[in-house]
C-alpha cells in the first residue's frame, strides 16, 4: 500500500517549486507572528541547503518519503531540528501540492510556448525564402488547385499561433495562488495571502478554499491545449509523410530525421514524422483519461487527484519532444520545386475557366456548368484541357473569346488569389509580415 500510495518517484520533479513555495510561506507565517525572525531565518537557510542538494544531485530519497513535500520537510528537520515542524503551520499538503503544480506548470508553459515560437519562426523563414515554389493544393487527397508552397507552410503557422495564444490565456488561469486554503476550510492564522501571492509571482489568489484545493481545471486545460497542438502537428506530419513518398517526391527528409529499413536498404522511412503523428494519440489519451478521473470525485481533495501529475509531466515531455523534432525536420527539409511543378496539370485550372466566364458576365452557376462541359470535352478527346482549341471552346459557349487560350499560366492562376489570406504572392507577403510582427511583439 505504501508503494501504491507514494508519488515521490515522479513528483520529485517539483522539488524546486516545493522549496520556492515553502520559502515564501515561512515568511508569511513569520509576518503573522507564528515563528520568530530567528526561526524564519533558520528555516530559510535550511531550505537553501535542501535546494543545493537537489541541484547538486546529492539529495537522498528514503523509503518513508511519500511525496516531494514530506521528503523536503524530512530533510529540513534533519538539517535544522524540530523547528522545521513549524513550517507546516496552517498549511496542508492539499494547498501545497496545488501551489507546487501551478508553479511548475507556469514555468513549463513558458518553455512550451518558446518551442512553439521557434517552430513558427522556422515556418516563416522557409515561407519567405521559398515563396515562388508552386505545388498542387489538395482536397479529399485529390489535386485541386495550384497554390504556393509558402501558403501550405503558413497554414500551420496560423494554427500554431492560435495554440500559442491558448497557452497564453491558460497561463493567466494557472497564475492564481491556492496556498492559504489549508486542507479545505482555509487558513486560521490570518496569513496575508495577497502578499504571499506577490512574493511567488502570482497575479491573484483563489476565491474559495474548497475550490482552491480541489481545482484541477488548469491541468485539464493544459492537457487539452497540448492535445490540440499535437493534433495540428500530427496533420502537418501526415502531409509531409505523403509528400516524402516516391509517389509524390516533393520533399526529402535529412538523414538525421529519418531511418533505414532493417531489411530493405533502398527505403528511407520518415520515422520522425510518424512518431510525431503517433504521439498525438498519447497526449490526447492523458487528456481523456484525466477527465474521467475527475468526473466522479466529490469535493474537495481526494487521492484520485494524484493522477494529475504523471499526466502533466508526460504531456509536457512529449510535446517538448514533438516540437524540437518538428523544428529540426522542417529546418533541414529539402524541397524539390521541380517535382512540385511537374505535379501541376491543366485540369487544375478548370475553375479558372469558370472565373474567366464570370469576368465576362456569366452567372457563376452557369459558368461552373460550362467549365464542366469543357472538362468532359477534353476527356472525350483524350487531351489536356489546355489543348482544346478556340473551335472547341466556341462549340460549348459563345461567351469564350480568344483570350481563353491565355489562362494556362499557373503563376497567374495562383496570383489571382491576392485577397488577404489567399495564396497570391501579395497575400503571402502580407501573411509573413503579420506573423513576423506578432512574433516580435511577443518577444
Amino acid at each position: 500500500m505504501e508503494k501504491f500510495n507514494a508519488s515521490i518517484s515522479y513528483d520529485k520533479r517539483m522539488w524546486r517549486a516545493d522549496i520556492q513555495g515553502s520559502k515564501a510561506y515561512v515568511k508569511a507565517i513569520q509576518k503573522a507572528g507564528l515563528v520568530t525572525e530567528e526561526e524564519c531565518g533558520a528555516i530559510s537557510k535550511g531550505l537553501d541547503q535542501v535546494e543545493s542538494e537537489w541541484e547538486a544531485g546529492t539529495f537522498t530519497i528514503i523509503s518513508s518519503d511519500e511525496d516531494i513535500h514530506t521528503a523536503n520537510e524530512r530533510r529540513l528537520k534533519e538539517l535544522i531540528g524540530p523547528v522545521a515542524g513549524k513550517l507546516h503551520t496552517g498549511r496542508s499538503r492539499n494547498d501545497q501540492v496545488s501551489t507546487d503544480m501551478r508553479l511548475w506548470l507556469r514555468s513549463a508553459i513558458t518553455e512550451v510556448r518558446g518551442l512553439m515560437l521557434e517552430f513558427v519562426n522556422v515556418v516563416i523563414n522557409r515561407a519567405n525564402v521559398e515563396i515562388d515554389i508552386l505545388l498542387p493544393g489538395y482536397t479529399h487527397l485529390q489535386r485541386a488547385q495550384p497554390i504556393r508552397w509558402s501558403h501550405w507552410l503558413l497554414s500551420y503557422a496560423w494554427m500554431l499561433k492560435r495554440d500559442v495564444e491558448r497557452l497564453g490565456e491558460l497561463h493567466g488561469r494557472v497564475n492564481i495562488l491556492p496556498l492559504g486554503s489549508g486542507a479545505l476550510a482555509g487558513n486560521p492564522f490570518d496569513i496575508d495571502r495577497q502578499n504571499l501571492a506577490k512574493d511567488l509571482g502570482f497575479s491573484e489568489v483563489t476565491g474559495n478554499s474548497l475550490d482552491g484545493v480541489s481545482d484541477r481545471d488548469f491541468i485539464v486545460e493544459f492537457l487539452f491545449c497540448a492535445s490540440l497542438l499535437s493534433t495540428h502537428l500530427s496533420r502537418w506530419a501526415e502531409d509531409l509523410i505523403l509528400y516524402s513518398t516516391k509517389e509524390y517526391s516533393f520533399v526529402t527528409l535529412s538523414d538525421a530525421y529519418s531511418t533505414g529499413s532493417s531489411l530493405m536498404p533502398q527505403k528511407k522511412n520518415a520515422d520522425s514524422l510518424e512518431l510525431i503523428r503517433g504521439k498525438a494519440g498519447r497526449v490526447f489519451g492523458h487528456c481523456a483519461g484525466f477527465m474521467m478521473t475527475l468526473k466522479g470525485i466529490p469535493s474537495t481533495y481526494n487521492k484520485d487527484l494524484q493522477e494529475d501529475k504523471e499526466a502533466m509531466f508526460d504531456v509536457y515531455d512529449t510535446v517538448c519532444g514533438i516540437l524540437k523534432v518538428a523544428s529540426g525536420v522542417l529546418s533541414t527539409l529539402r524541397v524539390d520545386a521541380e517535382k512540385m511543378r511537374e505535379a501541376l496539370s491543366p485540369d487544375m485550372l478548370a475553375t479558372d475557366i469558370a472565373y474567366y466566364l464570370v469576368r465576362k458576365g456569366v452567372p457563376f452557376r452557369e459558368a461552373h456548368g460550362i467549365s464542366g462541359s469543357c472538362v468532359a470535352l477534353a476527356e472525350k478527346k483524350s487531351c489536356p484541357l489546355s489543348k482544346l482549341n478556340m473551335e472547341d471552346f466556341k462549340s460549348i459557349s459563345e461567351s469564350f473569346s480568344e483570350d481563353i487560350l491565355d489562362i494556362w499560366d499557373y503563376e497567374k492562376s495562383v496570383d489571382q488569389y491576392s485577397v488577404y489570406g489567399g495564396t497570391g504572392k501579395r497575400s503571402i507577403t502580407a501573411q509573413i509580415q503579420n506573423l513576423t510582427a506578432w512574433l516580435q511583439n511577443l518577444q
